[in-house]
């Protein structure tokens, strides 16, 4: 088994981020992503731009990458249903898109809202034409974002990491 603990897999994340020189993070607000946010809007090497809607960073990631620099969009799967429409342009524009996703509507989930976009996101993504990635496993976290990044920012394609229930584990708000 693995060093890597369900602790230290945002750290992770945050490090692999920085090896691939990701200079402009791209996030809605999301309790899933929230340490790696935190991290990265400490960094120095990185600007942490928050969003109104998740469909802002396609166009980010279009502009960062016209000027010389990579970036990552961070969501929760909900969000994806938001930019659904833009993730045609990087497609379109063979410009690199990687995005991070925290899953909701998945294993253990309480909330029946979260279900339908949870269950439709890897579909729906790979429908227009992203690399979709799952990681329900700490210890496959650093090697999964690390082979989007480079097939993202290498083979200048639209890849999506998808952060499994079973790795972040299931909200419950104090229900059991």
């Amino acid at each position: 088994m693995s060093t890597a603990t369900a602790a230290d897999w945002r750290d992770q994340i945050f490090e692999t981020l920085e090896a691939h020189e990701i200079k402009q993070v791209y996030y809605v607000p999301d309790a899933g992503h929230s340490k790696l946010i935190e991290k990265c809007q400490t960094s120095n090497a990185m600007r942490a731009i928050v969003m109104t809607t998740e469909e802002e960073a396609m166009g980010g990631a279009l502009g960062a990458w016209l000027g010389g620099e990579k970036s990552v969009a961070l969501m929760q799967s909900s969000g994806v249903g938001n930019c659904i429409n833009m993730l045609g342009l990087s497609k379109t524009l063979r410009y690199p898109m990687l995005m991070i996703v925290t899953m909701r509507g998945d294993y253990g989930e309480f909330n029946p809202w979260q279900y339908s976009m949870g269950q439709a996101t890897p579909k729906v993504l790979e429908a227009v034409g992203c690399i979709v990635m799952s990681v329900d496993r700490a210890e496959d976290v650093a090697a999964t974002v690390n082979a989007a990044a480079n097939m993202a920012f290498e083979g200048q394609q639209a890849v999506a990491v998808l952060l499994r229930q079973k790795l972040i584990g299931a909200k419950s708000f104090g229900k059991k």
